[in-house]
């Protein structure tokens, strides 16, 4: 029997939001939406759903006079992305 996947992380804008959060300490959403090549409403949105889940944390600031956004994967985040790589894994068998 195949593990269910986590429907938050089963969309690939969330999946690749994780995947690069996973990588480093923080990202800004400039960062995100260059590494994704998502648009910044679509990035925004799916951010917010990271966000909820608590996957993700979101710090809003400036740098200068400019927004800033910055997200950086929770212990949680990591955790259900491990797993879902792990059931991934298990479909790939």
């Amino acid at each position: 029997m195949f593990p269910k996947l986590d429907p938050i992380l089963h969309s690939e804008l969330r999946l690749a939001v994780m995947s690069v959060l996973s990588d480093v300490e923080s990202a800004d959403f400039t960062y995100l939406k260059t590494q994704t090549e998502a648009t910044s409403g679509n990035l925004s949105v799916q951010i917010d759903k990271l966000s909820a889940a608590g996957y993700i944390t979101v710090e809003k600031g400036f740098k200068g006079r400019m927004p800033c956004t910055t997200c950086k994967i929770t212990e949680k985040g990591l955790e259900a992305f491990r797993q879902y790589v792990e059931a991934l894994r298990t479909y790939l068998k």
